[in-house]
């Protein structure tokens, strides 16, 4: 009996295995689409920031001459962490290049679109990039700098982007606005030679 019941555990088993290596492994989603960095349908005057350190979209739609401003600010923290020096220096993969710390640059990006008083948009974004570093091969700070701040540059341009649409129309708004005639007040004065002849 018990000759009979090994067998019959094994081919059970083959089978159940190559069942599920027939099963089609589903495929991953698909990554969204990332827009592709071009000008703003609107131009705007750079009220605060530096205009060699902007996203691509605020950069490409600078003029100056318009009631719309960008105001654009970064921050960037940076934290280290370092293997203690006691396990690194014994282990010997140390020296066959795993990684011995890691460096990391947090950035935070805010911009505000204004036109006068009213705020037409308002945006942040927070990244971090680390990169980490073996006794062979480290990264300079520089370098980690320079990733994050395209990175928080970028998701700022990729929310601009879906907003894109509503911005232009606020902007167009405001501008019909400023251009809508202004009512001749002359003309709803009373008549002086009128009120004279009454």
């Amino acid at each position: 009996m018990r000759t009979s019941f090994v067998p019959a555990l094994i081919l059970a088993v083959a089978i159940g295995a190559a069942g599920c290596a027939i099963q089609q492994a589903t495929p991953p989603p698909a990554p969204p689409a990332v827009a592709l960095a071009h000008p703003l349908p609107f131009k705007g005057c750079l009220l605060s920031g530096d205009p060699n350190e902007l996203p691509p979209a605020v950069a490409m739609s600078l003029t100056k001459d318009s009631p719309v401003t960008f105001i654009y600010r970064e921050e960037l923290s940076h934290d280290d962490y370092h293997e203690p020096l006691a396990f690194t220096a014994l282990d010997p993969v140390t020296y066959a290049g795993a990684p011995v710390g890691d460096m990391g640059v947090t950035a935070f990006a805010s911009l505000a679109i204004t036109d006068g008083e009213r705020v037409l948009g308002d945006y942040t974004a927070k990244v971090r990039v680390s990169k980490s570093y073996t006794i062979y091969n480290e990264p300079t700070h520089k370098e980690v700098e320079a990733a994050a701040r395209a990175a928080v540059r970028d998701k700022i341009d990729q929310k601009l982007y879906r907003d894109e649409a509503r911005l232009a129309q606020e902007v167009a708004a405001a501008n019909s606005k400023r251009q809508a005639p202004v009512p001749d007040a002359s003309e709803n004065a009373p008549d002086a030679r009128t009120d004279a002849g009454k």
